[in-house]
């Protein structure tokens, strides 16, 4: 990867957490630093062009800093060869269930994108080109998580895409250690029921296959210890 670029990018889209205070920003440097999704995404032109983009468990609302900061790098000229294009959008709209998390996003971006207070298992999605979903559905129970895919699919538009990441719970150690650094992080940040609800990669990629998607999977631990996989599932041209 080009590291004197990803570097830029990240300089950009942790700027505007300064004005959220000093965790904001401190926390943005740390997560978009650390954590390989977020190249991962632009690396394999996974948001499609002019996407209306929801982000469910958006937190502080660091992908939608990191999509408008490659947008503006990409128009600006600086950006990658031998990247796909970063993705024009028409909107970003983030959801989260903490309220502390949604103002720090709402101070950092203004009206740049839009950021709502919401439970997954309850609120309206509204429609979509790209649903994101990073590290969310585990938290709750099966039933929930597969009513959640269920109306993902429904608000998708046709030829929509839905970027999931799980933890793999057939992976053996690095599974188990991701557990363990998942309740250690809940708990920090305030959610004392951290019961875990997770499955192996094989029955996550059936029960999108069942509400329809094609589905492939990529890795997506690079320089981590953990069983992160990015699951890329896509509805044909006949959905809503």
């Amino acid at each position: 990867m080009n590291q004197p670029f990803l570097r830029s990018l990240i300089d950009r889209a942790t700027i505007p957490y300064r004005a959220a205070g000093r965790f904001a920003w401190h926390f943005a440097r740390g997560k978009l630093d650390a954590d390989p999704v977020f190249a991962g995404l632009l690396e394999h032109g996974l948001i499609p062009d002019r996407a209306r983009v929801l982000d469910i468990g958006c937190g502080q609302g660091l992908l939608a800093s990191w999509l408008l900061s490659a947008k503006a790098m990409h128009a600006a000229g600086d950006w990658p060869a031998h990247w796909p294009p970063a993705p024009g959008l028409q909107s970003i709209h983030g959801v989260d269930l903490m309220p502390r998390d949604v103002e720090r996003a709402r101070r950092a971006l203004g009206d740049a994108a839009t950021f709502t207070v919401g439970d997954m298992r309850k609120m309206e999605f509204g429609k979509a080109d790209a649903v994101v979903v990073l590290d969310v559905l585990h938290y709750v129970d099966v039933e929930a998580q597969d009513d959640v895919l269920r109306r993902i699919r429904d608000a998708l538009a046709p030829r929509g895409v839905l970027v999931l990441r799980i933890g793999d719970a057939a992976a053996g150690w690095p599974f188990r250690f991701s557990v363990w650094v998942d309740h250690v992080v809940t708990f920090a940040r305030g959610h004392r029921n951290s019961r875990l609800h997770c499955r192996p990669l094989e029955a996550w990629k059936s029960v999108l296959r069942d509400l329809g998607f094609s589905v492939h999977a990529l890795p997506m631990n690079r320089g981590t210890p953990f069983a992160n996989i990015l699951l890329v599932a896509e509805l044909d041209g006949a959905g809503n």
